[in-house]
């Protein structure tokens, strides 16, 4: 291993965390863990994003892989009990500490065994994963190109705080992950007095009912073997309890893994909103935003890492997903674009039960340092044994 210390680079970057595209902080000190490398370092425009390219020592400019991890943070109160918990009123509740940290060592890895490498190697700091589409503006912006050729592959890693026991890694081959489409419901009344509801138009109970209506349409509507989860989040309305608003409305995800069956529930969502409006006097405008499609991992190139993980960590490190995932990530853009692999790796703590222990996102999240090593070595591994294999293949 390099001078550079995972861990507690990790631990500076949970106490301190930032929110959405804009974390000057972090990618300050992102890009001076990256000094000296050698890498040629491109800062993005519209975001915090870091684009980082290692030259080498053979065949430079005519291949490349690509490395990536999300920086940004959640707005969640952190409950963790943990030493270098934070106090700002965010939290790495979802890991990406623990990917920043990962790649930074990964980089100075493979800086130390520039020679080894059969092409170029790409690291991609994300800003703007949970929910702000930091990898589109990533690609718009050039990140795919900064090698020059478009990378041969792509990988990224995600921890879990629960789900996968510690040091383990997760995957499947194809979808791995839902698509998240974002609904927004703005019901539109009249309001007046609470003591005379007749007068008025509430727009509260056609939300409410709007809302189990759904459910039991897309439960209805949709083959049980085509799942679909609709998952309000942030229900809003009024101001006083003796007052009926002249508006109320919702915000919600909508997960699926199929697009046809995406595009189905949402006609199912519009359908049955604009009905129970209508129903009660009311009227809703829905909006609706297809947010993040499925990671989509490359049967060949799952195949490949696989057998880099075995080789690495031994058979008992690594379990093949049943199934999907609902939640979202951003890495799927750049699946869209170039074969990919993308793993969950398990950092639950080796004293907690990591069946029962809070999820990502939650405020009592816990992460294990100890699996920093562990995916250091994959990244550097796999950048390496990619490019070589590459070069055999051409």
């Amino acid at each position: 291993m390099s001078a550079f210390d995972p861990v507690a680079f990790r631990r500076e970057l949970h106490s301190a965390p930032e929110v959405g595209l804009d974390l000057p902080r972090t990618r300050r000190r992102v890009l001076e863990a990256l000094d000296g490398l050698g890498l040629e370092i491109t800062e993005g425009r519209d975001s915090s994003s870091i684009v980082a390219v290692l030259r080498g020592g053979r065949s430079s400019g005519t291949r490349s892989v690509l490395l990536r991890a999300d920086m940004d943070a959640l707005p969640v109160d952190e409950r963790s009990g943990q030493p270098w918990a934070s106090r700002n009123g965010a939290m790495h509740a979802c890991g990406h500490d623990l990917h920043t940290a990962m790649l930074v060592g990964a980089a100075h890895e493979l800086a130390a065994r520039r020679a080894e490498l059969a092409g170029d190697v790409v690291f991609a700091f994300q800003a703007g994963e949970e929910a702000l589409n930091g990898a589109r503006i990533m690609i718009a912006e050039g990140a795919l190109d900064a090698a020059g050729p478009l990378p041969v592959a792509a990988l990224a890693l995600h921890v879990r705080s629960n789900g996968l026991p510690g040091g383990v890694f997760g995957f499947r081959d194809g979808v791995v992950t839902g698509s998240g489409t974002s609904v927004r419901a703005d019901f539109f009344g009249r309001g007046g007095h609470g003591s005379a509801p007749h007068t008025t138009v509430d727009p509260i109970p056609p939300l409410l009912e709007g809302l189990t209506a759904v459910q039991v349409a897309l439960a209805r509507e949709i083959d049980a073997f085509d799942s679909v989860v609709f998952t309000p989040g942030s229900v809003h309305a009024g101001t006083r309890r003796n007052i009926i608003p002249d508006t109320a409305y919702f915000e919600a995800t909508l997960r699926t893994f199929d697009e046809s069956v995406r595009l189905a529930a949402v006609r199912i969502v519009e359908r049955v909103l604009g009905g129970v409006a209508a129903a009660h006097g009311a009227r809703v405008e829905v909006q609706i935003d297809e947010g993040y499609p499925s990671v989509v991992n490359d049967r060949a190139e799952t195949g490949f890492a696989g057998d880099i993980l075995n080789r690495l960590f031994g058979t008992e490190a690594s379990e093949r997903m049943p199934h999907p995932e609902a939640m979202t990530e951003d890495f799927s853009r750049f699946a869209q674009r170039v074969p990919a692999f993308f793993a969950f790796l398990g950092a639950c703590p080796p004293e907690t039960d990591w069946r029962t222990a809070p999820s990502n996102h939650s405020s009592e999240a816990v992460f294990d340092d100890a699996v920093l090593g562990r995916g250091i070595a994959f990244e550097t591994e796999w950048a390496i044994a990619r490019l070589a294999a590459q070069t055999r293949e051409n």
